[in-house]
């Protein structure tokens, strides 16, 4: 702020460091604390549902580690139960904590994936990210349109067509 010549005795901006110093810790980088993942429920599959599982449209914010700009948009999440099953909204919260750091898509994508298969013991996850950067979006090339996708899957949403089919189907519709 100093080298961009703004009046750091100015009412408005005097306490404004500390504003963006808490925000980043306490909110937009707060999945660099351990702790901001903790109680997700594991529960055994009583039911034996064997078909795919999937949380869609979960909103991702993150910040872009090369700009530190927004990077907005959603994740879709799948898994196959190998005999464990998470609470819907630790989805959620395992998207939420993974974007909440400096972060490039590719690896957010890669760690919700890498997380939910320790978790839940299978190998059958799968996470696709469509998001806008707004550092491609408001700077440099000031594209406004474009949007990133990313994937990850792994097991049989890898090796197996169907199963992608059914994934990549199921995300589409509303």
């Amino acid at each position: 702020m100093k080298t961009l010549g703004l009046n750091m005795n100015n009412n408005s901006l005097k306490k404004t460091p500390n504003r963006v110093a808490k925000m980043f810790v306490k909110e937009m980088f707060s999945g660099l604390n351990i702790q901001s993942l903790s109680n997700l429920s594991v529960f055994e599959n009583e039911y034996k549902y064997k078909h795919m599982l999937i949380e869609k449209n979960i909103t991702v914010y993150s910040t872009c580690e090369h700009h530190f700009l927004p990077i907005i948009g959603k994740a879709h999440v799948g898994y196959i139960s190998n005999g464990k099953l998470i609470g819907l909204s630790k989805i959620n919260r395992i998207v939420n904590f993974y974007a909440k750091r400096p972060q490039i898509q590719e690896r957010l994508t890669i760690q919700i994936v890498n997380y939910l298969k320790k978790i839940l013991k299978t190998e059958d996850v799968a996470c696709v990210i469509n998001a806008k950067h707004l550092c491609v979006n408001s700077r440099g090339i000031s594209d406004i349109d474009s949007i990133t996708v990313t994937t990850e899957l792994s097991g049989s949403f890898q090796k197996n067509i169907k199963k992608q089919e059914e994934f990549f189907y199921h995300i589409r519709i509303s």
